[in-house]
């Protein structure tokens, strides 16, 4: 779910019609719902938890609270798709109740965050998402979009790849994401894939465990591999799960258990039920 607006000015935003609206135009093409409904629909139509998106969650915390401690009292997870500009106060009121906290790591250095945000300061970012883990329990996951000319040196990739590893941890997923043309960076060009396959190599390098490729469909590195065996535990195709062979959330060649939160789907090649990492 999402709304109109946000905390950020990204001159890249891909949701920009909805981001980057004035307030006069909010609620254009829009419906409401009551936050506590919002749990109750998602239950109605079979989802196993409600995700806020599009723009940045933490400028509605009214509606977003409300509606995830309805859903976990439905039993349903909850989850941030964020740029994770929030405060220690706001962490605290949503701590208690948020299952996941994705957060951007959108630059490492300040000149590159605010060529990509708008924003300089990235420290509370950093804060924001361990306080997550380790304060509150969250399943986390970062995402870097990786912009050409802006934050695609390695050396930012090192040191985000670097500070994942340190602060939350090796097993933590990485995204790696590919930039396309938007908005005030139409004039750059989309992200050179071997520019993010180097990404996935330096994530790998520093030590993480889970690193992934997005906005590349068909790729090998868009799956899921074990980290005891470097088996492939879930195959991916575009947004969809091609086949996923875990085992009680194991990899059935070593049994490693494999991190992440997960929920069950049907494998289209036994018509098993069978597990799946949400990320």
């Amino acid at each position: 779910m999402g709304t109109r607006g946000c905390n950020f000015r990204c001159p890249g935003c891909q949701n920009w019609e909805i981001s980057h609206d004035s307030p006069d135009e909010f609620g254009r093409n829009m419906e409401r719902i009551e936050p506590a409904a919002s749990a109750h629909l998602a239950r109605k139509l079979g989802c196993q938890g409600i995700g806020w998106t599009y723009n940045d969650p933490t400028i509605w915390l009214e509606h977003t609270l409300e509606a995830m401690i309805e859903a976990k009292k439905l039993g349903l997870y909850s989850a941030y798709m964020t740029n994770g500009y929030a405060t220690p106060e706001h962490m605290e009121m949503i701590g208690p109740y948020l299952t996941a906290w994705r957060v951007d790591i959108k630059g490492f250095t300040r000149e590159s965050y605010k060529k990509v945000s708008a924003f300089a300061k990235f420290d509370p970012v950093l804060e924001m998402s361990k306080l997550a883990l380790h304060t509150y329990g969250m399943h986390v996951e970062c995402v870097t979009n990786v912009t050409p000319t802006i934050n695609d040196g390695e050396d930012i990739a090192h040191g985000i790849a670097g500070w994942i590893r340190d602060a939350l941890g090796p097993l933590t997923p990485w995204h790696v994401t590919r930039f396309f043309p938007y908005l005030d960076l139409s004039h750059l060009p989309p992200t050179p894939i071997r520019t993010m396959e180097r990404f996935v190599e330096i994530g790998r390098e520093e030590g993480l465990k889970y690193v992934y490729m997005g906005n590349t469909p068909g790729h090998e590195w868009e799956d899921t591999y074990c980290h005891g065996c470097g088996e492939r535990v879930i195959q991916r195709r575009h947004f969809a799960v091609a086949k996923a062979t875990l085992v009680d959330g194991k990899c059935p060649k070593c049994g490693t258990q494999i991190p992440g939160r997960f929920q069950t789907t049907i494998d289209p090649t036994s018509g098993q039920r069978v597990p799946v990492l949400l990320s």
